[in-house]
């Protein structure tokens, strides 16, 4: 049976590449997508289409012959899955978020690349309802980000509490949560204990060995699988970064830390980016990334706001997660890193 991927973005992608390295036999003959929209009409050589042009160019015994893998994120799963029922196709897997990771985990294993192991959760009052039932572990404590300009919800923190940007939840989207967090609850010490931040819908999906195995490998830091984007991430990031605001990451970089913008041309250059501004690691780890992290993007914000204040966007958000990118590839020699898949909760 061929295999044909739904989905053109990171997550079908990294779902394709991993089955090019476990089965590479598998054929694969397209991406499927309901609309082109901005969409590469290729990928990896492999021709991206609209699902009802596919079906025009099938016959019922090829729809027959096809396995649709659907690598998307997973709140669309549903309206895709309706409609492969309506054309026809029966034969599907949803790629949720435990099967990708698993997919992503094996194959990286094959490849050598991105070895896995082998928080605080944020969220806001404007955040959707979860219908999954999920109770969080022990160690996981709750804070409410954006605390300085919503209704207060039932968590344990605030980000409006003590030394904060809370205010600032409108571009800096969870990372005023990391930023509450390092400010406020860092041990003085920076120790090896572990801290770190994730979604109130998106976590590391780690097991109580997983956890075990931290500390016994001496893990310095434990970020999501990278997902892959073409042609490079520098492509990837002009999808939701202005040319004035990614001016200003460049500027900032260039001021403040220049051998980091050196670094940063042969990051752009590859297909892998962290998404998510997820993160765990030992104490002393995360606020060395911290202190590098915020005095940058403070200076990215003036430089984008010089000339009046402008309209909240997420953009500092976005900016976090390819400087998350950057700074541990550029320190992937001198730290313990390893990567875990993450779960979604719909």
């Amino acid at each position: 049976m061929r295999l044909a991927v739904y989905g053109a973005q990171g997550m079908a992608l990294g779902a394709y590449r991993a089955v090019k390295e476990l089965f590479p036999d598998k054929e694969i003959i397209c991406f499927l997508v309901s609309e082109m929209g901005d969409n590469a009409s290729v990928l990896e050589g492999v021709p991206v289409m609209e699902l009802n042009d596919f079906l025009g160019k099938m016959t019922a015994d090829e729809i027959d012959d096809i396995e649709v893998l659907i690598g998307t994120p997973e709140n669309v799963m549903d309206d895709i899955e309706a409609n492969l029922k309506q054309a026809g196709i029966d034969n599907y897997v949803r790629l949720d978020s435990f099967r990708w990771a698993d997919m992503a985990r094996n194959g990286f294993l094959r490849s050598g690349k991105y070895l896995p192991l082998t928080a605080y959760v944020v969220g806001s009052t404007k955040a959707r309802p979860i219908k999954t039932k999920y109770q969080d572990p022990e160690y996981i404590a709750t804070l409410q980000v954006g605390a300085a300009s919503s209704l207060e919800i039932d968590t344990d923190f605030k980000d409006h509490t003590g030394d904060n940007i809370s205010e600032k939840n409108g571009n800096y989207s969870e990372l005023t949560g990391l930023y509450w967090m390092w400010k406020n609850y860092l041990p003085a010490g920076n120790d090896d204990d572990y801290y770190g931040l994730a979604h109130y819908r998106r976590f590391l999906d780690l097991s109580e060995d997983d956890l075990f195995r931290l500390r016994n490998n001496e893990i310095d830091v434990v970020l999501p699988y990278p997902m892959p984007y073409v042609p490079n991430i520098e492509a990837h990031h002009r999808r939701y970064l202005s040319d004035d605001e990614w001016m200003a990451v460049l500027t900032a970089l260039s001021e403040r830390c220049p051998e980091y913008k050196a670094a940063f041309k042969g990051v752009l250059e590859q297909q892998y980016f962290f998404n998510y501004n997820i993160i765990l690691a030992k104490g002393k780890v995360l606020d060395q990334y911290c202190s590098w992290l915020f005095p940058l993007l403070f200076k990215i914000d003036e430089i984008n706001n010089q000339g009046g204040r402008k309209a909240p966007n997420r953009f500092i958000g976005y900016v976090g997660e390819n400087l998350e990118t950057l700074y541990f590839m550029h320190h992937k020699h001198d730290l313990k890193i390893a990567y875990a898949g993450v779960r979604f909760l719909t």
